[in-house]
């Protein structure tokens, strides 16, 4: 089956990220080391966000409550305001960060766009992730922008069908596999992971290594090959 319609995840794909999170997670341990070990304040922070993703979603607001709660709850109500500023002062950095865009993107994508219907699919904040792939200087590569609360089969079902000809003649790349792999191939799509050297343990999960329509490449550069072969 022809693919059209080439769907591409964007934070830790198109641009750094996580680096941005574990930046702002040592800080974190830092700023509460007089109440608990880095350890532990790991662990309390993992299981508040994951707690609160279903109400606050996902991206650098959502994390940036997540470490002012866990910070209290930690701190048993103690943890100093001074130290609750700097907190939301390393929200707001996380916010502002320069948008670097991953060696050979742009090159990749100037290839992809002749041939295919790029459509950046991702997760987050709508204003945050417009106001990045804007200071990306790539979205004038893609013809669609979907960002999304969850990234599940029946969303990309319906986004491959929206800008294609459905899921069967549609591909997604990304660093997960947990959001980019498993439910585009759930939903009739091909689906290719491009590793990032920082992964978030919630977008964790083994790989399809047997499943035909998958494959895991080394870099956005090796898309146009893999797709030729497999359409």
């Amino acid at each position: 089956m022809p693919i059209t319609v080439l769907g591409l995840d964007a934070d830790d794909t198109l641009w750094h990220n996580e680096t941005f999170y574990q930046l702002t997670r040592r800080r974190f341990n830092e700023l509460l080391a007089d109440f608990v070990d880095a350890g532990t304040l790991e662990k309390e922070i993992e299981a508040t966000e994951k707690r609160n993703l279903g109400l606050y979603g996902y991206g650098a607001k959502g994390f940036t409550l997540s470490m002012l709660e866990t910070a209290l709850e930690v701190s048993k109500g103690q943890v100093p305001t001074q130290v609750l500023q700097e907190i939301l002062a390393a929200g707001r950095e996380m916010m502002n960060h320069p948008v670097e865009p991953l060696p050979g993107v742009h090159e990749a994508l100037e290839v992809l766009s002749a041939e295919y219907k790029l459509v950046m699919i991702t997760k987050g904040d709508l204003f945050h992730q417009e106001s990045k792939l804007a200071a990306s200087g790539l979205g004038h590569f893609f013809s669609g922008v979907e960002i999304v609360s969850e990234k599940k089969a029946e969303i990309y079902a319906r986004i491959f069908t929206r800008h294609g000809a459905g899921p069967e003649h549609a591909a997604m790349a990304g660093n997960s596999v947990r959001s980019d792999v498993l439910p585009a191939l759930e939903a009739g799509s091909y689906a290719a992971l491009i590793p990032f050297h920082l992964v978030w343990a919630h977008e964790d999960a083994p790989l399809p290594t047997d499943h035909p329509r998958f494959a895991e490449l080394s870099s956005l550069a090796e898309l146009p090959r893999w797709l030729s072969q497999v359409t």
